[in-house]
Protein backbone atom coordinates (compact mmCIF):
# COMPACT_ATOMS: atom_id res chain seq x y z
CA UNK A 1 0.00 0.00 0.00
CA UNK A 2 3.09 2.30 0.82
CA UNK A 3 4.50 1.70 -2.53
CA UNK A 4 1.06 2.59 -4.24
CA UNK A 5 0.89 5.65 -2.66
CA UNK A 6 4.81 6.67 -3.04
CA UNK A 7 4.09 5.72 -6.81
CA UNK A 8 1.09 7.73 -6.70
CA UNK A 9 2.69 11.03 -5.48
CA UNK A 10 5.51 10.46 -7.68
CA UNK A 11 2.98 10.75 -10.39
CA UNK A 12 1.24 13.77 -9.05
CA UNK A 13 4.28 15.89 -8.10
CA UNK A 14 7.16 15.21 -10.96
CA UNK A 15 9.22 17.67 -12.12
CA UNK A 16 10.39 18.31 -15.42
CA UNK A 17 12.67 21.04 -16.06
CA UNK A 18 10.36 23.64 -14.84
CA UNK A 19 6.83 23.02 -12.75
CA UNK A 20 4.62 25.84 -11.99
CA UNK A 21 2.31 25.60 -8.83
CA UNK A 22 -1.15 25.69 -9.31
CA UNK A 23 -4.20 25.03 -6.86
CA UNK A 24 -3.63 21.16 -7.54
CA UNK A 25 -0.44 20.70 -6.43
CA UNK A 26 -1.12 22.32 -3.18
CA UNK A 27 -1.78 20.57 0.05
CA UNK A 28 -3.10 22.47 3.43
CA UNK A 29 -3.96 21.22 6.91
CA UNK A 30 -3.39 22.67 10.14
CA UNK A 31 -0.06 22.81 11.72
CA UNK A 32 0.68 21.75 15.37
CA UNK A 33 -0.38 24.88 16.80
CA UNK A 34 -3.50 25.25 14.58
CA UNK A 35 -4.48 22.04 16.40
CA UNK A 36 -4.51 23.43 19.74
CA UNK A 37 -6.18 26.56 18.18
CA UNK A 38 -8.80 24.55 16.56
CA UNK A 39 -9.45 23.17 20.03
CA UNK A 40 -9.78 26.74 21.40
CA UNK A 41 -12.32 26.97 18.51
CA UNK A 42 -14.74 23.78 19.45
CA UNK A 43 -14.61 25.10 23.41
CA UNK A 44 -15.47 28.67 23.14
CA UNK A 45 -18.77 27.60 20.64
CA UNK A 46 -19.66 25.12 23.16
CA UNK A 47 -19.14 27.47 25.90
CA UNK A 48 -20.79 29.99 24.01
CA UNK A 49 -24.16 27.73 23.23
CA UNK A 50 -24.51 26.28 26.49
CA UNK A 51 -24.18 29.49 28.62
CA UNK A 52 -25.77 31.94 25.69
CA UNK A 53 -22.89 34.07 26.30
CA UNK A 54 -23.03 36.34 23.09
CA UNK A 55 -19.42 37.55 23.95
CA UNK A 56 -18.24 33.89 24.26
CA UNK A 57 -19.75 33.72 20.47
CA UNK A 58 -18.29 36.55 19.09
CA UNK A 59 -15.01 35.63 20.36
CA UNK A 60 -15.12 31.94 18.53
CA UNK A 61 -16.38 33.68 15.14
CA UNK A 62 -13.52 36.02 15.74
CA UNK A 63 -10.66 33.06 16.37
CA UNK A 64 -12.23 30.92 13.66
CA UNK A 65 -12.38 34.05 11.04
CA UNK A 66 -8.13 34.33 11.92
CA UNK A 67 -7.90 30.56 11.27
CA UNK A 68 -10.08 30.89 7.99
CA UNK A 69 -7.51 33.79 6.59
CA UNK A 70 -4.67 31.70 8.09
CA UNK A 71 -5.68 29.01 5.36
CA UNK A 72 -5.73 31.58 2.32
CA UNK A 73 -2.58 32.98 3.55
CA UNK A 74 -0.37 29.93 3.82
CA UNK A 75 -2.13 28.57 -0.07
CA UNK A 76 -0.98 32.06 -1.25
CA UNK A 77 2.06 31.57 -0.53
CA UNK A 78 2.72 28.49 -2.61
CA UNK A 79 -0.12 29.55 -4.68
CA UNK A 80 1.65 30.85 -8.67
CA UNK A 81 4.99 29.91 -7.62
CA UNK A 82 7.14 28.88 -10.90
CA UNK A 83 10.34 26.75 -10.08
CA UNK A 84 13.15 25.77 -12.20
CA UNK A 85 15.64 22.85 -12.59
CA UNK A 86 18.41 25.14 -13.68
CA UNK A 87 20.75 21.63 -14.90
CA UNK A 88 23.83 22.66 -16.52
CA UNK A 89 25.85 19.71 -14.90
CA UNK A 90 24.03 16.62 -14.61
CA UNK A 91 27.35 14.46 -13.82
CA UNK A 92 28.74 14.22 -10.08
CA UNK A 93 31.02 12.40 -7.86
CA UNK A 94 30.95 9.59 -5.25
CA UNK A 95 31.76 11.71 -1.79
CA UNK A 96 31.83 15.44 -3.59
CA UNK A 97 28.72 17.56 -3.53
CA UNK A 98 26.97 17.86 -6.40
CA UNK A 99 25.33 20.82 -6.23
CA UNK A 100 21.87 21.22 -7.20
CA UNK A 101 20.69 24.58 -8.26
CA UNK A 102 16.74 25.89 -8.42
CA UNK A 103 15.28 29.28 -9.87
CA UNK A 104 12.17 30.47 -7.94
CA UNK A 105 9.69 32.95 -9.95
CA UNK A 106 6.86 35.05 -9.06
CA UNK A 107 4.69 36.83 -10.74
CA UNK A 108 4.94 40.14 -9.27
CA UNK A 109 7.47 41.10 -6.14
CA UNK A 110 5.73 39.94 -2.78
CA UNK A 111 7.34 38.71 0.25
CA UNK A 112 7.12 35.17 0.55
CA UNK A 113 7.95 33.32 3.88
CA UNK A 114 8.77 29.64 1.87
CA UNK A 115 10.57 26.33 4.18
CA UNK A 116 12.57 23.66 1.80
CA UNK A 117 13.33 20.33 2.89
CA UNK A 118 15.33 17.95 0.66
CA UNK A 119 17.58 14.94 1.85
CA UNK A 120 18.04 16.10 5.42
CA UNK A 121 18.75 19.47 5.01
CA UNK A 122 16.32 22.50 5.46
CA UNK A 123 16.78 25.72 4.06
CA UNK A 124 14.57 28.85 4.96
CA UNK A 125 14.02 31.54 2.22
CA UNK A 126 12.55 34.86 2.47
CA UNK A 127 11.70 35.79 -1.16
CA UNK A 128 11.32 39.15 -1.76
CA UNK A 129 12.23 40.04 -5.68
CA UNK A 130 10.67 38.45 -8.86
CA UNK A 131 13.30 36.01 -9.24
CA UNK A 132 15.40 34.03 -6.56
CA UNK A 133 18.51 31.43 -7.07
CA UNK A 134 18.93 29.08 -4.32
CA UNK A 135 21.63 26.46 -4.50
CA UNK A 136 21.39 23.02 -2.27
CA UNK A 137 24.57 20.52 -1.65
CA UNK A 138 23.91 17.03 -2.49
CA UNK A 139 26.51 14.08 -1.02
CA UNK A 140 25.89 11.01 -3.58
CA UNK A 141 27.79 7.72 -1.69
CA UNK A 142 27.45 5.28 -4.60
CA UNK A 143 28.56 5.43 -8.39
CA UNK A 144 25.75 5.13 -11.00
CA UNK A 145 22.74 6.51 -11.67
CA UNK A 146 21.67 9.07 -8.89
CA UNK A 147 17.44 9.68 -8.25
CA UNK A 148 17.24 13.33 -6.58
CA UNK A 149 15.76 13.05 -3.48
CA UNK A 150 12.29 14.36 -2.91
CA UNK A 151 11.95 18.06 -2.06
CA UNK A 152 8.80 19.40 -0.29
CA UNK A 153 8.53 23.37 -0.33
CA UNK A 154 6.28 24.53 2.71
CA UNK A 155 4.86 27.86 3.70
CA UNK A 156 2.99 28.45 7.66
CA UNK A 157 2.79 31.99 7.23
CA UNK A 158 1.40 34.07 9.22
CA UNK A 159 0.81 32.60 12.14
CA UNK A 160 1.79 28.98 11.87
CA UNK A 161 -1.29 27.73 12.76
CA UNK A 162 -1.51 25.87 8.63
CA UNK A 163 0.87 24.95 6.87
CA UNK A 164 0.55 24.67 3.18
CA UNK A 165 3.17 22.25 1.37
CA UNK A 166 3.90 20.71 -2.41
CA UNK A 167 6.32 18.06 -2.93
CA UNK A 168 8.92 18.07 -6.28
CA UNK A 169 10.30 14.94 -8.04
CA UNK A 170 12.59 15.72 -10.21
CA UNK A 171 12.64 13.64 -13.01
CA UNK A 172 16.09 15.02 -14.10
CA UNK A 173 19.12 11.93 -14.37
CA UNK A 174 22.17 12.57 -12.73
CA UNK A 175 24.90 10.03 -13.15
CA UNK A 176 27.82 10.04 -10.25
CA UNK A 177 31.15 8.71 -11.27
CA UNK A 178 33.31 6.79 -9.23
CA UNK A 179 35.92 8.17 -6.67
CA UNK A 180 39.45 8.82 -7.52
CA UNK A 181 42.06 6.60 -6.09
CA UNK A 182 45.73 7.74 -5.54
CA UNK A 183 47.99 5.80 -8.49
CA UNK A 184 51.84 6.36 -8.19
CA UNK A 185 52.85 6.97 -11.76
CA UNK A 186 55.44 4.90 -13.37
CA UNK A 187 57.99 7.76 -13.45
CA UNK A 188 60.98 4.99 -15.07
CA UNK A 189 59.01 4.58 -18.02
CA UNK A 190 58.12 8.04 -18.55
CA UNK A 191 61.42 9.11 -18.44
CA UNK A 192 62.89 6.51 -21.04
CA UNK A 193 60.18 7.26 -23.52
CA UNK A 194 61.18 10.69 -23.32
CA UNK A 195 64.69 10.16 -23.60
CA UNK A 196 63.84 8.47 -27.15
CA UNK A 197 61.82 10.67 -28.10
CA UNK A 198 64.02 13.40 -27.62
CA UNK A 199 66.59 11.68 -29.88
CA UNK A 200 64.26 12.25 -33.04
CA UNK A 201 65.14 16.28 -33.30
CA UNK A 202 62.12 17.24 -35.65
CA UNK A 203 62.03 21.18 -36.38
CA UNK A 204 61.73 24.43 -34.10
CA UNK A 205 58.87 26.78 -33.50
CA UNK A 206 59.04 30.18 -31.83
CA UNK A 207 59.00 30.63 -27.56
CA UNK A 208 55.26 31.02 -26.57
CA UNK A 209 55.23 31.98 -23.02
CA UNK A 210 54.95 29.04 -20.53
CA UNK A 211 57.64 26.46 -22.66
CA UNK A 212 59.91 24.58 -20.68
CA UNK A 213 63.48 26.46 -20.80
CA UNK A 214 64.99 22.89 -21.59
CA UNK A 215 63.91 23.12 -25.35
CA UNK A 216 65.01 26.56 -26.19
CA UNK A 217 67.37 26.54 -28.98
CA UNK A 218 69.85 28.78 -27.00
CA UNK A 219 72.66 29.08 -30.09
CA UNK A 220 70.09 30.95 -32.03
CA UNK A 221 69.67 32.85 -28.65
CA UNK A 222 72.91 33.87 -28.74
CA UNK A 223 73.04 34.47 -32.38
CA UNK A 224 70.09 36.95 -31.35
CA UNK A 225 68.21 35.01 -34.11
CA UNK A 226 65.94 34.76 -32.14
CA UNK A 227 63.84 32.54 -29.35
CA UNK A 228 62.89 29.31 -30.94
CA UNK A 229 61.81 26.30 -29.32
CA UNK A 230 62.89 22.28 -30.61
CA UNK A 231 60.62 20.30 -31.46
CA UNK A 232 60.70 16.61 -31.72
CA UNK A 233 58.82 14.17 -33.83
CA UNK A 234 57.26 11.91 -31.03
CA UNK A 235 56.41 15.08 -29.06
CA UNK A 236 52.29 15.13 -29.65
CA UNK A 237 52.57 11.46 -28.06
CA UNK A 238 53.84 12.64 -25.13
CA UNK A 239 50.39 14.56 -24.53
CA UNK A 240 48.04 12.00 -25.44
CA UNK A 241 47.34 9.36 -23.22
CA UNK A 242 44.55 6.28 -23.25
CA UNK A 243 43.46 5.13 -20.56
CA UNK A 244 42.67 1.51 -21.12
CA UNK A 245 39.98 -0.64 -18.70
CA UNK A 246 41.89 -3.98 -19.41
CA UNK A 247 45.67 -2.77 -18.40
CA UNK A 248 43.94 -1.34 -14.74
CA UNK A 249 46.29 -3.37 -11.85
CA UNK A 250 42.95 -4.79 -9.97
CA UNK A 251 40.59 -7.81 -10.51
CA UNK A 252 37.75 -5.86 -9.03
CA UNK A 253 35.17 -3.62 -11.43
CA UNK A 254 34.69 -0.86 -9.37
CA UNK A 255 38.46 -0.67 -8.44
CA UNK A 256 39.41 -0.30 -11.80
CA UNK A 257 36.81 2.22 -12.67
CA UNK A 258 37.95 4.25 -9.56
CA UNK A 259 41.81 4.16 -11.33
CA UNK A 260 40.39 5.57 -14.21
CA UNK A 261 39.07 8.56 -12.58
CA UNK A 262 42.53 8.75 -11.04
CA UNK A 263 43.89 9.05 -14.34
CA UNK A 264 41.30 11.41 -16.09
CA UNK A 265 42.07 13.98 -12.78
CA UNK A 266 45.57 13.27 -13.71
CA UNK A 267 45.63 13.66 -16.95
CA UNK A 268 42.97 17.52 -16.84
CA UNK A 269 45.69 18.64 -14.43
CA UNK A 270 48.72 18.01 -16.62
CA UNK A 271 46.22 19.56 -19.26
CA UNK A 272 47.53 16.49 -21.82
CA UNK A 273 44.45 14.98 -24.00
CA UNK A 274 43.29 11.50 -23.57
CA UNK A 275 40.76 9.05 -24.02
CA UNK A 276 39.50 5.55 -22.37
CA UNK A 277 38.79 1.89 -23.56
CA UNK A 278 36.16 0.55 -21.34
CA UNK A 279 34.43 -3.13 -22.26
CA UNK A 280 31.29 -1.82 -23.82
CA UNK A 281 32.34 2.38 -24.52
CA UNK A 282 35.12 4.00 -26.08
CA UNK A 283 35.77 7.92 -25.43
CA UNK A 284 37.79 9.41 -28.76
CA UNK A 285 40.80 11.45 -27.72
CA UNK A 286 39.76 14.88 -26.26
CA UNK A 287 40.81 17.42 -23.85
CA UNK A 288 38.60 20.71 -22.32
CA UNK A 289 35.98 20.19 -19.67
CA UNK A 290 33.28 18.72 -22.11
CA UNK A 291 35.97 15.99 -22.28
CA UNK A 292 36.05 15.48 -18.40
CA UNK A 293 32.41 15.31 -18.41
CA UNK A 294 31.91 12.80 -20.79
CA UNK A 295 34.74 11.07 -18.97
CA UNK A 296 32.59 10.97 -15.89
CA UNK A 297 29.91 9.90 -17.21
CA UNK A 298 31.44 6.79 -19.47
CA UNK A 299 32.70 5.64 -16.01
CA UNK A 300 29.42 5.81 -13.94
CA UNK A 301 27.36 4.12 -17.06
CA UNK A 302 30.04 1.53 -16.37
Amino acid sequence: MRQKILAWMSRRFQMQAEKQIKQRDILVFLHRDGILYGVLIVLTFIAGINYANNLVLSLCFLVSALLAMSFYLAFKQLHGLKIELLSDDDVGQVNQPFILRLRLHQPKASPRFLRIEIAEQTLYIMMKDVTQDIQISLHPEARGRYILPRCRIMATYPFGLVRAWTYLYFQHQVWVAPQAVQMQRESKLSHRHQQQNLEEFHDLRNYVDGDSLQRVSWKHVARDQGWFVKRFEQEPNLQIQIIEYSKMPSAMHEVRLSMMMALVEQCEQEKRAYGMLLPKAELVVGSGIRQYQQAKKFLAQA
